[in-house]
């Protein structure tokens, strides 16, 4: 054991996964029912720490809402010089109130903090929040393995770290400008987090078969939509090869008994020839495993979809945020609604289950856009969607004059797209509600939505499981459009 001089192991670090709101609403969170995912990244550079000889273990608040004491147990047992914490937006509150538990069972312990928020935020952070010691800015696992390894040493040099110096200075060493091979990185340490994988689940519907998990094959986007947050990857682009990535799947069906996959990434398919190697790959040496993934319209054609299906894929989720063509131009680059109606058949044609991913309450939004975007949306043989309530996170590019296209309450810890916390100029906060159910009641009325559920009961019947089990929380929270456990706080 590496100790300072206050008894802490310097060569060992808990990472945390914030819940973000009181536990004792956890038990209503209608969101945690649907879907609860591995927190990814934070298995990532645990794996990565490991392997260059720190320790790193993992407490995931979110999969298991009643972890204070098993924090406070593992400090107090453990004594480690570090404890990080990867948070969105709405968890960083959480966060701040975690690590102020740890500081107080061990004050000597210095806090790290990752993720979206602190990148986009990065020195208005150590500025406003005392508890915080360090920020790591971007991509995690190179830049905290050197932080950690500068012990108690003042991390001068060290890209992409944000601390204060001796006097008390916040001091930011800037961007890390070398970037990470993925295919060097070691597997995340999935076997790290508690209860994996069965204490994690895939939206309902979303699947064919358990166990399922996530898994993400590539980093960062190229495009520069107004809604997305850049601040960890910026606008680079990098992906697993083909073969490392069918050696991923491989790991995990040999060693966690997974049956299904989906693809975290922005654009799984904008590298066409990595896509054409897996799915050769898949195909010549079946796993008995079959996939998920996202992409844009742009990036496929009939000949891939034919390719990808046969391979295993089993849904692609396309975002169309908007069936208003006007407002979408707005937003994002080649705003062609035409051509993504025509890929949306294409994907149905090849026999791949179609999700539409939406949003509603963009700035510039009218009654007559959301009316639009039903009529589309309604038009196309999308067999399930996910409608957004528009929040502009720190980090995106519509944030920065955010307040002149709209009323916006900036409350950290109700931004999780459940609420309209942004209200568009011209609407207001009720009517937005009342569309909002009305789109999702518009949807499941249609007789072929109906149905595509009903298929269901042979194509996922795992879904099928889940859902009556929490049929009366799904029931409340259509008729009341709010996260339940919020209705407690």
């Amino acid at each position: 054991m590496t100790e300072n001089v206050s008894g802490l192991d310097e060569k060992r670090i808990l990472l945390i996964h914030p819940l973000g709101y009181k536990k004792e609403s956890a038990a209503q969170d209608i969101s945690r029912k649907a879907n609860i995912m591995p927190p990814l990244g934070l298995a990532s550079i645990a794996a990565y720490l490991e392997r260059e000889g720190i320790t790193a273990d993992i407490i995931d608040c979110y999969a298991h809402p009643d972890s204070d004491s098993l924090i406070t147990d593992y400090v107090r047992a453990n004594n480690p010089a570090f404890i990080g914490l990867s948070c969105t937006t709405s968890s960083f509150i959480d966060g701040t109130r975690i690590v102020e538990l740890v500081k107080a069972e061990q004050p000597g312990i210095r806090a790290i903090f990752g993720g979206v928020h602190v990148s986009a935020l990065q020195e208005k952070v150590l500025t406003d929040f005392p508890v915080v010691d360090f920020v790591v800015v971007g991509e995690g696992e190179q830049t905290l393995t050197e932080l950690l390894q500068a012990g108690s040493r003042e991390p001068l040099g060290i890209e992409g770290v944000i601390f204060r110096d001796s006097s008390g200075a916040v001091i930011y060493n800037g961007y890390r400008e070398s970037r990470l091979e993925l295919d060097s990185l070691p597997f995340p340490a999935y076997e790290k987090l508690a209860g994996y994988p069965d204490a994690y689940m895939l939206p309902i519907f979303n699947y064919p078969t358990a166990p399922n998990t996530s898994c993400i094959s590539s980093r960062g986007c190229p495009y520069a939509c107004s809604y997305c947050d850049r601040s960890v990857f910026r606008r680079n682009f990098r992906y697993n090869s083909a073969e490392y990535l069918y050696k991923h799947l491989r790991y995990l069906k040999d060693k966690f008994g997974i049956s299904h996959i989906n693809f975290y990434d922005d654009q799984f398919t904008f590298n066409r020839q990595r896509v054409e190697d897996f799915a050769a790959l898949m195909i010549e040496q079946p796993l008995g495993m079959t996939f998920n993934c996202a992409v844009r319209a742009e990036h496929i054609d009939f000949d891939l979809l034919k390719l990808m299906k046969k391979a295993g894929c089993w849904m692609i989720s396309l975002g169309i945020e908007t069936g208003d063509e006007d407002l979408l131009a707005q937003h994002r680059q080649n705003a062609d609604l035409k051509m993504l109606a025509e890929k949306i058949r294409l994907i149905k044609k090849a026999g791949i289950r179609t999700k539409g991913l939406l949003m509603m309450g963009l700035p510039g939004e009218s009654e007559s856009s959301i009316q639009k975007s039903m009529d589309y949306v309604f038009s196309l043989p999308i067999d399930d969607f996910n409608l957004a309530k528009f929040t502009p996170f720190p980090g995106s590019p519509i944030y920065q004059n955010i307040h002149e296209l709209g009323e916006f309450e900036e409350d950290w810890e109700k931004m999780d797209c459940m609420g309209f916390q942004f209200v568009p100029n011209g609407m207001n906060r009720e009517r937005l509600e009342e569309l909002f159910i009305q789109y999702y009641k518009n949807h499941y009325k249609r007789p072929k939505v109906l149905l595509g559920y009903v298929a269901m009961l042979w194509q996922s019947p795992d879904s099928w499981r889940r859902f009556i089990v929490n049929f009366f929380d799904f029931v409340r929270f259509a008729r009341s459009n709010k996260r339940l456990g919020d209705a407690e706080e």
